[in-house]
């Protein structure tokens, strides 16, 4: 296995530059999760045939699962497109900041899911499987590269404010791994944006208390772990202690943005209640990979309250849609913005992906069902080549017809350009060497600089 164990301690620590299987070109990711299912005939997969066919009975010639009993009629998208950048990229007036990085954006545009449900789907981009009880795509980077920095996370977690998305934390868990490889969740702009990690107001603790109550623990941890010899759990909660006496230090400089300057914060738009939030958390993910934290996922949509906090649009697409895209456009613009000005892109990868599509139909009247057939994602930087768009869904944006793309291969070509053989990087579990690809997934070469 790619990933050593350190032997003769009580935590499990992070190895510090380990080794890969080929030189990188990526050193760290930051990935945006659009949960709700975000619909790529109104964002990225330009179209025509709807609106010249908007109105008709929709009919792909085959039977559709939908929610619905019959899919509605052709339904055009409510914004207009425009071209952008060297590229000519087609993009709707839905992210027309984000259409002006264009240029430096890889879009995937044949990605398909083996479930239309929230829940599966969404653990499939995350993990590479349905079912829960795996290891997510940042745990795995966790446990293949280890940390760039001591005192922080390997994989940090920035959620909704809003609430959480299918299936809650499981989606950035550590499954059957090392449980010290799942993510520390962050809820930045919060009070405590890190539970437990300051003692409670009003606690006296004083050097000497502090340090003897410390040396017992390590004595009672140290008589309960040699009775349970290879149960990770005790491991994993003394790195957990250890990280935090560190993050007590290094977490409230990596989480203030008080210092950033004024043209930064109107970059991000930090200043406009509309976009304050995504703003922050982009900015925060800057800074934490700015400082070494290797995965950074950050979520756009909570659960399925009403009115809409998510991207699954049923019943009203302009309205759903565009509320959460003014959230993110600009903040997300600002990330790509920013890495470059910093000479940081070039090493990172950022990711913009969702569980599955949604249909070129209506559903009621203004809204769009699930459709797992044919969706886009979108990288950029970390050895992405820009201005491109590979494969392609049929003139419905209904179903990918070239060169097909699942999670699979995302995440083959995310280790890949980490320094990572996809193949090799393993866990033995149960009695079968575990893989994030699972046995499928090919390196998207076409797409690499």
């Amino acid at each position: 296995m790619l990933r050593r164990e350190l032997l003769g301690g009580l935590a499990l620590t992070h190895l510090l530059g380990a080794a890969t299987h080929h030189p990188a070109k990526a050193k760290r990711v930051i990935q945006v999760f659009l949960s709700g299912a975000a619909s790529q005939c109104d964002t990225f997969d330009y179209k025509p045939l709807l609106i010249r066919k908007a109105g008709e009975k929709w009919d792909p010639g085959e039977k559709v699962e939908l929610f619905q009993s019959n899919p509605g009629v052709v339904m055009p998208s409510p914004w207009g497109w425009k071209r952008y950048g060297q590229c000519g990229k087609w993009v709707s007036d839905l992210f027309p900041k984000v259409g002006a990085c264009a240029d430096d954006i890889t879009f995937i545009h044949s990605m398909m899911s083996k479930s239309n449900v929230h829940g599966p789907a969404t653990f499939m981009q995350n993990t590479g499987f349905i079912l829960p009880g795996f290891p997510s795509a940042g745990a795995w980077v966790s446990y293949g590269l280890g940390s760039l920095n001591e005192n922080l996370p390997v994989f940090v977690v920035m959620p909704d404010p809003r609430g959480m998305p299918p299936n809650g934390p499981a989606n950035w868990g550590g499954g059957f791994l090392p449980a010290a490889h799942q993510a520390t969740m962050v809820k930045v702009g919060t009070q405590t944006p890190i539970a437990d990690l300051d003692p409670p107001q009003g606690t006296y603790v004083t050097p000497r208390s502090e340090s003897d109550g410390l040396a017992l623990l390590q004595r009672i941890n140290r008589d309960h772990q040699s009775a349970r010899p290879g149960d990770t759990r005790l491991e994993a909660r003394i790195a957990s202690y250890e990280m935090a006496a560190r993050l007590q230090l290094s977490a409230p400089e990596v989480l203030s943005i008080e210092g950033e300057s004024a043209a930064t914060r109107k970059l991000y738009g930090l200043d406009d209640p509309r976009t304050s939030d995504l703003a922050r958390r982009c900015l925060v993910a800057r800074r934490m990979a700015e400082r070494g934290i290797r995965f950074v996922q950050i979520w756009s949509g909570a659960d399925n309250g009403f009115p809409r906090r998510n991207w699954d649009s049923h019943e009203n697409l302009k309205a759903d849609h565009g509320m959460l895209a003014n959230e993110l456009d600009g903040p997300l613009a600002a990330l790509l913005i920013d890495l470059k000005a910093r000479g940081m892109f070039e090493d990172t990868i950022v990711c913009w992906t969702t569980e599955f599509g949604r249909m070129p139909c209506s559903q009621g009247s203004l809204g769009r069902d699930h459709n797992p057939a044919g969706f886009t994602t979108w990288f950029a930087g970390g050895g992405f080549q820009g201005g491109v768009s590979y494969g392609a869904t049929d003139e419905w944006s209904y179903k990918a017809v070239e060169k097909p793309v699942y999670c699979y291969d995302l995440h083959a070509t995310l280790l890949h350009l980490l320094g990572i053989d996809h193949k090799r990087l393993t866990y033995r579990n149960n009695g079968i060497d575990r893989r994030l690809t699972d046995v499928h997934g090919e390196v998207i070469r076409e797409i690499l600089a």
